[in-house]
């Protein structure tokens, strides 16, 4: 499928998902954010991929935001439905996502951009990259999703002093704050995501989107994690790969899963 503002490339078991809009900084419009869905969708139904890198085209930004031109002049009930949609669409379908989706940080990650990054499983993040939530200088707050999982992530009262401030973080500064995992030379960055994503895809994809699952129902309201937990243990034993797993380590050979 061809799409307007973003590529997507295959490479055997991995994908790579790039936002290209280097004219706007890569800011995420209701276009790019359909296109993504689309994206997404596709790559999670296609069994052969193992996991998807999502970064932004150029060296200076992954998401600098979202296109504010959009929705300026939204009333309150227009602001409430661009928020519902958005996390709808993209950002809670990427974090519920069966398909391991790491965020390669290559540049600003602020509002939306940061918003989409934190949706991912986990993110890498270049050296020069800056991460922010700077809506309040906007008058207005995070909408999709911001105010939820950078808590998650940093804890709530780093991330409320990020957010009142609407300040940035350096790359150093996100790591050491826990909202990346590492931080490399813009160079090294999709080479370093590329080999953690080999690392997945030799693994087990039913019990990696049973382990997606499990994680994620700890936060989620009004349900219990460790009874979600009980039950995708249990399915896994009625997997092939199960089969496989436990055979091949008894038999002291590397598994191959399907």
């Amino acid at each position: 499928m061809n799409y307007e503002n973003i590529l997507v490339e295959k490479n055997n078991h991995l994908a790579k998902v790039t936002i290209n809009r280097p004219s706007k900084l890569n800011a995420l419009n209701k276009q790019t954010i359909a296109e993504l869905h689309s994206a997404f969708k596709t790559l999670e139904a296609d069994t052969a991929i193992k996991a998807i890198i999502l970064t932004g085209s150029g060296q200076k930004a992954f998401v600098a935001g979202a296109d504010i031109s959009e929705f300026a002049n939204f009333s309150e009930s227009q602001g409430a439905q661009l928020a519902a949609s958005g996390q709808k669409t993209l950002f809670n379908f990427i974090e519920n996502l069966s398909t391991p989706v790491i965020a390669a940080v290559n540049g600003f990650a602020l509002g939306g951009g940061l918003e989409l990054a934190m949706a991912a499983h986990f993110r890498i993040a270049s050296s020069n990259a800056k991460m922010g939530l700077p809506e309040v200088s906007l008058g207005v707050i995070p909408g999709y999703g911001g105010t939820q999982r950078l808590p998650q992530l940093i804890g709530k009262g780093k991330a409320m002093e990020m957010i009142m401030t609407a300040g940035m973080l350096t790359a150093d500064e996100a790591k050491n704050w826990g909202l990346v995992n590492d931080v490399v030379a813009q160079e090294d960055l999709l080479p370093l995501c590329e080999k953690l994503a080999g690392k997945i895809a030799r693994n087990s994809s039913v019990a990696i989107a049973a382990a997606i699952q499990s994680v994620n129902a700890h936060f989620k309201e009004g349900v219990d994690g460790f009874n979600v937990e009980i039950n995708a243990f249990g399915k896994c034993f009625a997997t092939n790969d199960f089969k496989e797993g436990t055979t091949a380590f008894l038999e002291k050979r590397k598994p191959k899963f399907e």
